[in-house]
């Protein structure tokens, strides 16, 4: 599964929003089920930020989530991302729906 958490960032807080995105990043990485993961800003609006990161399976990054470092050094950066889906299935090539309507490799 793949997550993407996008951020709008003013200019004069992007350094200390850097630091705070690569200390989630971090805490997320080192948690099971984590295959993944990148930050990336923008090339044509500077103060949207992405956090973009890829798990095993969706329990794996619900488990993550509640994890006591995580909720206390990435869950409120994560809260305060642009309220919109962040959770996807992975649809690739060789890719099946299954009888319960998600994604299996055929």
């Amino acid at each position: 599964m793949l997550v993407v958490s996008r951020f709008r960032v003013p200019e004069a807080e992007a350094e200390a929003f850097r630091a705070r995105v690569t200390r989630a990043h971090a805490l997320l990485a080192a948690r099971p089920g984590w295959v993944e993961g990148h930050v990336g800003r923008n090339v044509d609006d500077p103060e949207l930020w992405v956090l973009q990161t890829r798990w095993v399976n969706v329990g794996a990054y619900r488990r993550a989530l509640s994890a006591y470092d995580v909720k206390v050094g990435a869950v409120p950066l994560l809260s305060s991302a642009v309220d919109e889906p962040s959770a996807y299935e992975l649809v690739e090539p060789g890719t099946d729906l299954n009888v319960h309507g998600t994604r299996s490799l055929g």
